[in-house]
């Protein structure tokens, strides 16, 4: 039965991995076949955008779903899932400083200062940088109790990529929408969870 489960968690790491490089491999293609359309990098923008997006909410999944199933080692892939999707996020935002602007460091900063949606989108990138560096065992022993503390900056990242999105779409606003719906739904599942925490230091107080 051990052995089993332990080679069906290997397999769903396998699968994991495969799925978070399969937008970065497509793009890859893509870029080598010249099919990024008339605006490359207007493309790879938005494709790493989405990716990231698309796997920070997968993560915010992982809680949920193990809960549900009771399948406690799927714990084990939300640390990669995180992960991939700071690397992403990261290849989204040198994306727009390399490709877009040309480390015209005045310009990014000018935009971050005038222009919101890259102001909320920053905003949700630096969060993630801590989470990245704090992934690993050694930073979640170094930082105990605090270590999850942290992690809830996940929220606020995940929102604020949220409104980053909506505020880049210009037109056909249905697939934030539907992102918006998802974020919203996972967080709202986490409320009693959260009442439950705090609910014992009220009654301390």
């Amino acid at each position: 039965m051990q052995s089993r489960t332990v080679r069906n968690l290997a397999l769903l790491k396998t699968a994991l991995w495969a799925a978070c490089l399969f937008p970065l491999a497509r793009l890859v293609y893509a870029a080598f076949a010249g099919r990024l359309g008339a605006n490359p990098i207007e493309a790879v923008t938005l494709a790493t955008g989405k990716a990231a997006l698309v796997i920070l909410l997968i993560t915010l999944l992982v809680t949920p779903v193990r809960r549900i199933t009771g399948w406690n080692r799927l714990i084990q892939v939300r640390r990669p899932l995180g992960l991939f999707a700071f690397f992403y996020a990261l290849l989204h935002f040198l994306t727009y400083v390399v490709l877009d602007l040309f480390f015209d460091f005045a310009a990014v900063g000018e935009d971050i200062l005038k222009r919101p949606y890259i102001t909320v989108g920053f905003a949700a990138f630096v969060l993630l940088i801590p989470l990245a560096i704090t992934s690993t065992r050694g930073w979640i022993r170094r930082l105990g109790k605090r270590w999850q503390t942290l992690h809830t900056l996940v929220y606020v990242s995940s929102v604020l990529a949220i409104v980053h999105f909506f505020w880049k779409t210009k037109a056909d606003f249905r697939e934030v929408q539907v992102h918006a719906a998802i974020l919203a739904a996972l967080l709202l599942v986490r409320i009693p969870g959260w009442y439950r925490r705090l609910r014992p230091v009220s009654v301390r107080r």
